[in-house]
């Protein structure tokens, strides 16, 4: 394919789209850096010469000049998770309208993969960072802290937050499941679950602790495997859980609404009547779990409002109006609900 730059070609400088607009250098930076002050239609005119040219602005240039590098790092395990979807909607209908962009990492449930990320995204002089969890490497963490960068750590809630935590607790919730299954009238209740990251593991000890309370923990009933979820995971799941417990079994709680529909699915096949013979939870509240036959009682988290708190925070502490950024909590509690669906009786 031919290459049509010319040999030697200079990168385009504020000079070249401050001639083309007919404007000063100086107000093509304040187009280019989103500042206020610049009239409507001298903006527009900037904004076509850009176009029009191809003009790339230089980043490191402005990170000198202003301090400022309107990056921030996002840091998520997963992206073909659709709870995350939510959160990163939260995360840019802030960071957008405030001119900032988003660098995206994904670290595929690796603390290594993630220490790698936390060291690029370093390097590029952002304003804040949003990681998940809590399960750093100790390289990671002493980063982050170096860094004097504001972090906010988002999805559940962190022992040691390294500045800010924005999340609930998983263990709670997993807590508020077993009762809730317990209290339906539910007593031979089993635990499904994959990939088992600490979330997950942290809602199976709230579950595990009212089921041991209440005398009704049965071991043979937690079927886990570390490969990734999905419907038809859910599915092989229960299979293997009825097959372990020779159907001693009336009730599940799965780790996510994919395993739950899985479940669902399965049930329907094995001639198993949901609610009335077997109850099923799923967690998450994906858009199918309402839509599900029958609908899916599940645990609703305000995955949205995780990420929007999570950069409005970062805002507070690198453009503080009033004293408040100094005393923003360290722990941020968005909260969880339960939403009973027809899934159990």
């Amino acid at each position: 394919m031919a290459n049509n730059k010319p040999q030697g070609a200079q990168r385009l400088t504020l000079k070249d789209v401050a001639a083309k607009a007919g404007v000063s250098p100086i107000t093509v930076s304040r187009v280019v850096n989103g500042s206020a002050g610049v009239r409507a239609n001298i903006r527009e005119k900037v904004e076509i010469a850009i176009a029009e040219l191809g003009y790339i602005p230089n980043r490191s240039a402005s990170v000198l000049a202003s301090s400022k590098s309107k990056l921030i790092g996002v840091l998520i395990p997963s992206l073909s998770n659709v709870v995350f979807n939510d959160v990163l909607r939260g995360i840019y209908d802030i960071a957008t309208p405030a001119n900032y962009q988003v660098l995206l990492f994904n670290t595929h449930y690796s603390p290594e993969e993630e220490e790698r990320a936390v060291r690029t995204l370093l390097g590029q002089s952002p304003e804040g960072l949003i990681i998940t969890g809590g399960e750093q490497t100790p390289a990671a963490r002493a980063m982050l802290q170096a860094s004097a960068v504001p972090v906010v750590q988002i999805m559940g809630e962190v022992d040691k937050p390294i500045d800010i935590n924005v999340g609930f607790s998983h263990f709670e919730a997993g807590a508020a499941v077993a009762q809730l299954l317990l209290n339906r009238s539910y007593l031979k209740i089993g635990f499904i679950g994959a990939r088992m990251d600490p979330r997950t593991c942290q809602r199976l000890d709230g579950f595990e602790g009212i089921l041991s309370a209440a005398n009704r923990l049965d071991k043979k009933r937690i079927i886990t495997t570390q490969k990734p979820s999905s419907v038809a995971m859910g599915a092989s799941l229960f299979r293997e859980l009825m097959t372990t417990t020779q159907g001693n079994c009336d009730a599940v709680f799965c780790c996510n609404d994919d395993l739950a529909l899985g479940v669902l699915h399965q049930c329907k096949k094995m001639h198993i009547d949901v609610p009335k013979q077997f109850g099923v939870c799923g967690f998450n509240d994906i858009e199918m779990a309402a839509y599900a036959e029958p609908a899916l009682s599940t645990v609703r988290v305000n995955r949205y409002n995780m990420g929007s708190k999570a950069m409005e925070l970062i805002f507070e502490k690198i453009n503080p109006q009033t004293d408040e950024a100094s005393s923003i909590s360290a722990y941020i509690n968005t909260g969880f609900e339960l939403v009973i669906r027809q899934s159990t009786r």
